[in-house]
């Protein structure tokens, strides 16, 4: 009888604690449930911005068709540039959450005075939306780095990084006739996020082959970091570690 072979222990993971906690969890969208959450807070919050500078008395095409391209803008153009689907015509749950969301800023315009007002609230809704557009980036990196061959170097360098910069614009440059006038003043926030994230998630996952699970691995520092960003360009952190003091009231002196 021959002897049993020994099994060799699995290979240690020096990185799998950016894995092994909550927050990867929910940013890398394991359940539907987390994922069409996020999907809401992201249509939700464009739809906010869009609302604010959109007629409330035009017609519901008008409106609807700004709302599909203010949430669609870079998943419609980078799948043309890689001659690919669309995300709104390739998946149907992206329609629906617009929709709702279109509908909610029709007839519950409140919640955007609540979204303004309420820190914790945009907050919330501020961690749901960079959730999926962390998703969208990293997702559209991948298609475009599996989609462009490569020319000079062993792997495509810079149209994977542009396409996933596009991805993380929103509608930005949709409709195209607004040209490049939202990067007339420089790069929104928006943008240069989207561009660092990109430009991070394409080189890490084509350099770092040694390294386990390297793409999820990835997805989750891609959403930290729009998360934390976003975070500082609205002031959160100033808020929770400069509160305002709160006011004195005057106190009545006795005669």
């Amino acid at each position: 009888m021959g002897r049993k072979k020994t099994e060799e222990p699995p290979p240690s993971d020096p990185t799998g604690w950016i894995l092994d906690n909550e927050f990867a969890h929910f940013v890398l969208m394991h359940s539907n449930e987390i994922k069409y959450m996020c999907m809401l807070g992201y249509t939700f919050l464009h739809g906010s911005k869009l609302f604010q500078k959109i007629d409330p008395k035009a017609p519901f095409v008008y409106r609807f068709i700004n709302m599909i391209f203010a949430c669609t803008g870079g998943g419609t153009l980078v799948p043309i540039l890689i001659n690919a689907i669309p995300v709104n015509l390739g998946q149907d749950s992206y329609p629906i959450a617009i929709f709702i969301s279109y509908l909610i800023h029709s007839y519950f315009p409140i919640l955007r005075e609540v979204l303004a007002l309420s820190p914790i609230f945009k907050a919330s809704v501020t961690v749901l939306y960079e959730t999926f557009r962390a998703y969208v980036v990293t997702k559209l990196t991948l298609a475009a780095a599996a989609a462009i061959p490569p020319s000079e170097f062993s792997f495509p360098i810079f149209g994977p990084i542009f396409c996933g910069a596009i991805a993380g614009c929103g509608g930005a440059f949709l409709p195209l006739n607004k040209g490049l006038d939202p990067i007339k003043d420089g790069l929104e926030p928006p943008m240069f996020s989207a561009f660092v994230g990109a430009a991070f998630f394409h080189l890490f996952t084509q350099l770092a082959t040694d390294v386990i699970d390297v793409k999820s691995k990835g997805k989750v520092i891609v959403a930290f970091w729009f998360i934390t960003y976003a975070f500082y360009k609205n002031g959160y952190f100033d808020a929770v570690l400069k509160p305002t003091p709160p006011k004195a009231t005057p106190t009545k002196k006795n005669n």
